[in-house]
C-alpha cells in the first residue's frame, strides 16, 4: 500500500455489514485498499463500483471482474451509478483525505514541504488551481476562505499580505508563500498554521465542502432500506456535515415535525464516533485525525 495506506480499514468495511450478493460504492478509491477489503468480503455474485477523479488512481485498478472503476468525481455518483444501470446499492464508502500519493508528489502542491508549483488539484483536469486562488482571489475573498476552512484568525493580515505581495510578482511555488506568510506565523506553531492555510486553500480549490453535501444529498436516493453508509471525515467542516446529515437529513435547522410531534429522517446511527486506536496512529500518523460514522438507511 505505498500509494496510500488506508485508515480504519477494518471498521470502516466493517460498518458496511457487506452481503455476499450486495452492490457496494467506494467513492474514493485510492491506492485500492478499502476497496480490496470489499471485495475480500464479497461472494461471486457481488459487485463494486469505485471513484476516483485524479487519474493517478487509474495505476491502482484492481483485476476483478466484480470491480468497476470511474474516474470521475463522487458530486457524480448518482449520474454514473445509472450510466452502469445501478439504481440502488447495498452500501457506499467513503474517506475523504487526501491521499499519501498526492501529500507525498512534490509537484501536486499538497505539501508545505515541498517547493513546488501552487497545485493543490486532485482532479488535474480542473481549471482553478492554488495559483489562481493565491493570485487572482481578492482580498475579501481570500480572508473569507482563511476563516471559513480554518479558522484563522489572523486571516485580513493574510489575505492583506498575499495581495500585497502579488502586485509586485505572482506568487509561484509553495516555497514563496511559505516565505512570505512566515512572519506572520505563531513562533513554535509555524508549521501546524501552514498546514491550516494549506487545507483552507485546497477545500476551495477542490470544492471540498459543496462536493460533499452534493454527496451525502445523494445517498438517500441511491442506498436500498437497511442500506450503510461509512465515511472517515479528517477535519471537523466535513465531520459536521456527516454528523448533521445522519442525524437530521439535513445541513441546517431541524427536521419539520408531523402533527404529531414526530420527526422523519432518513438514517439511523450505527453505535458512536469510531477514531483509530494509538496503535495505528504510531503507524500512519495521518490517522490521528480520522473520524468514522457509519449510518443504516431507514
Amino acid at each position: 500500500m505505498e500509494y496510500h495506506n488506508p485508515v480504519l480499514l477494518q471498521e470502516t468495511v466493517d460498518g458496511l455489514d457487506i452481503k455476499l450478493d450486495g452492490v457496494y460504492v467506494d467513492v474514493t478509491f485510492g491506492g485500492g485498499g478499502h476497496s480490496r477489503e470489499i471485495l475480500n468480503r464479497l461472494g461471486p455474485e457481488g459487485k463494486l463500483y469505485a471513484f476516483d477523479q485524479d487519474k493517478d488512481a487509474l495505476e491502482n485498478k484492481i483485476d476483478d471482474p466484480r470491480f468497476t472503476l470511474i474516474n470521475e468525481n463522487f458530486r457524480f455518483l448518482k449520474r454514473f451509478l445509472r450510466f452502469y444501470g445501478v439504481k440502488k446499492v447495498d452500501g457506499v464508502l467513503g474517506d475523504f483525505g487526501v491521499s499519501s500519493h498526492q501529500f507525498n508528489e512534490a509537484e501536486r502542491g499538497f505539501s508545505t514541504r515541498f517547493d513546488a508549483k501552487l497545485d493543490m488539484r486532485m482532479n488535474q483536469g480542473d481549471k482553478l488551481s492554488a495559483y489562481e486562488v493565491i493570485n487572482e482571489y481578492d482580498e475579501e475573498r481570500l480572508k473569507k476562505l482563511f476563516y471559513a476552512y480554518a479558522d484563522l484568525k489572523n486571516a485580513p493580515k493574510l489575505a492583506r499580505t498575499i495581495v500585497s505581495e502579488r502586485k509586485n510578482n505572482p506568487i509561484e511555488t509553495s516555497e514563496q508563500l511559505n516565505e512570505l506568510l512566515k512572519p506572520l506565523l505563531f513562533k513554535g506553531k509555524e508549521n501546524k498554521i501552514l498546514a491550516q492555510i494549506y487545507q483552507a486553500i485546497r477545500i476551495e480549490v477542490n470544492q471540498e465542502i459543496e462536493v460533499l453535501k452534493e454527496f451525502l444529498l445523494q445517498t438517500e436516493d441511491i442506498l436500498k432500506p437497511d442500506g450503510r453508509l461509512s465515511l472517515i471525515s479528517y477535519h471537523s467542516l466535513e465531520d459536521r456535515l456527516v454528523k448533521r446529515y445522519i442525524r437530521s437529513g439535513l445541513f441546517e435547522g431541524e427536521p419539520e415535525k408531523d402533527m404529531f410531534g414526530n420527526v422523519s429522517v432518513p438514517f439511523k446511527k450505527v453505535n458512536g464516533l469510531i477514531v483509530p486506536s494509538k496503535e495505528e496512529i504510531q503507524q500512519n500518523n495521518r490517522a490521528r485525525s480520522a473520524k468514522l460514522r457509519v449510518a443504516r438507511k431507514l
